[in-house]
C-alpha cells in the first residue's frame, strides 16, 4: 500500500466494505420494540397509576425520611 491510499488510523484496505448490521437487534438496541410499546399504551396489563398520585407519592415519602432525619436528631439532643 501506498502512502496516499491510506490515512493515519485506518486499518481498512480500500477495496473492503463496512458490513452493517441489518436490524435493531443486531445492532444492540436490545429488545424488541414491538414489547416497549405495549409497555406504554392502554392495552398493557397492569396497575393503572394517574401521574399525580405518583408524584404526591414520592414527595410524601421523601418528606417522611426528612421528619425522621430531623426527629431522630432532635430525640438524640434531649437523651444526651
Amino acid at each position: 500500500m501506498t502512502e496516499a491510499s491510506t490515512t493515519p488510523g485506518s486499518r481498512r484496505a480500500t477495496g473492503q466494505q463496512v458490513s452493517k448490521p441489518n436490524s435493531s437487534r443486531a445492532a444492540g438496541a436490545g429488545g424488541s420494540s414491538n414489547t416497549m410499546l405495549k409497555l406504554y399504551t392502554d392495552d398493557s396489563p397492569g396497575l393503572r397509576v394517574d401521574p399525580f398520585v405518583v408524584l404526591i407519592l414520592s414527595l410524601s415519602f421523601i418528606a417522611s425520611i426528612f421528619f425522621l432525619h430531623i426527629s431522630a436528631k432532635i430525640i438524640r439532643a434531649f437523651t444526651k
